[in-house]
């Protein structure tokens, strides 16, 4: 039996093979994954100084959509599929400008060469685990090939993200099949995001705590130009765990190069998702993709030897999508200057920090594969951040 979550609804689907044909049941029934546990902003912890957007997500950006398939199966399946849309339209006939950056490049992110080599993204973006990536790609490729207008689409550049879940997963068993990355296409919506042990975050660890998939906003004032910035998180990382300049790892005794922890490397891996509704260019969204990095250091993490830290950047903004239209004479893009993309970076800062967070605080404990991975201590980790605040007469 396997227990599949997907788009906030459980799904036990029996597979009975017949004449090497899969038949899937479905059931449905509500999911109250991370459901009891608050994000870091309702239990008090602000990070930054920019005001979130309405939904603190990175569907505050518009026309941006999240879904999730969830696979858990017995004690040794926990894994999934996480997709992000920058619209709900046709994205190969309509692309939006992107830009890809690396921190540190033990991983796999498929598309990104042409994604650097044309400024440009025409595929939902999809994360999964590292040996499920065929499976998500050929999910991405099927959906793409479908859409009204591809009929002679002979070349897909999917994009394809992962962190390796092998400790609370038996990756090896390679569960995930391209229809469970068509039916998180499928649930994308607009809206909240569901976050924690979700999706590609079903069997993350960070800073050996329960990891998984976070999201945060931030909304920039008028004189400032009102964009929004959002991001989503895969947290599957390590280092020595800071929350809002507090010393957590430490106080709590569990951080990269103590002794007798015993996954005391902090290698993993994190994705970063970043949208945003200014008209930036593609060379901007790399240098705002690039920012994003000085929020995983924030968090307690020196980006090791054996950890994919990558992050992908796009905008929304009409003004510089990718259309026929524009693609087929001289552009009349009108783009965000650079002195004005200042503001932008600090939001970024802020919401990918603050989406790690909500990842952490977001996941319930999981028993696993090779062990049982414990969640963020929330109680503790307040009253540590109360201390802070009070000894610097905050």
């Amino acid at each position: 039996m396997r227990v599949i979550t997907n788009g906030g609804f459980e799904i036990v689907a029996l597979r009975l093979f017949c004449a090497g044909l899969a038949a899937v049941l479905l059931m449905s029934a509500p999911s109250e994954a991370g459901a009891a546990r608050p994000r870091a902003r309702e239990a008090g912890i602000r990070i930054g100084i920019l005001p979130p957007g309405p939904l603190n997500a990175i569907t505050d950006v518009p026309g941006v959509a999240v879904g999730h398939t969830t696979l858990i199966e017995g004690k040794s399946i926990r894994t999934g599929v996480t997709a992000v849309l920058p619209h709900r339209g046709n994205l190969y006939q309509d692309k939006v400008p992107a830009a890809f950056a690396v921190a540190n490049g033990y991983g796999k992110f498929m598309g990104s060469t042409q994604i650097d080599e044309l400024g440009e993204i025409e595929t939902p973006i999809l994360l999964t685990n590292t040996l499920s990536v065929p499976e998500a790609a050929a999910g991405v490729v099927e959906w793409t090939l479908r859409q009204p207008g591809n009929e002679q689409v002979r070349s897909v550049n999917a994009v394809v993200g992962e962190t390796n879940d092998g400790t609370l997963n038996d990756i090896r068993a390679r569960v995930v099949t391209k229809e469970h990355a068509l039916a998180a296409i499928a649930a994308a919506k607009e809206g909240p995001v569901e976050e924690g042990a979700v999706g590609a975050g079903t069997g993350t660890i960070a800073f050996n705590w329960k990891g998984g998939i976070g999201t945060s906003s931030r909304r920039l004032p008028p004189k400032l130009g009102g964009h929004n910035v959002g991001v989503l998180v895969q947290t599957n990382y390590g280092g020595v765990l800071s929350i809002d300049g507090v010393r957590v790892g430490e106080a709590l005794g569990q951080y990269m190069l103590k002794d007798e922890l015993s996954n005391s490397s902090g290698d993993g891996s994190v994705i970063i998702v970043i949208a945003t509704d200014a008209p930036l260019s593609d060379r901007n969204l790399k240098r705002l993709a690039r920012r994003a990095f000085l929020a995983i250091g924030r968090t307690g993490s020196p980006i090791t030897n054996g950890s994919g830290d990558y992050a992908l950047a796009f905008s929304t903004g009409e003004k510089v999508r990718r259309t026929p239209a524009r693609r087929g004479g001289a552009s009349g893009v009108e783009e965000l200057p650079n002195d004005l993309v200042t503001p932008l970076f600090q939001a970024v800062v802020e919401a990918t920090e603050e989406a790690v967070l909500n990842s952490m605080f977001k996941a319930g404990a999981v028993d696993g594969h090779q062990r049982r991975i414990e969640a963020l201590p929330v109680e503790r980790v307040l009253q540590l951040h109360r201390q802070s605040r009070a000894g610097m007469g905050k």
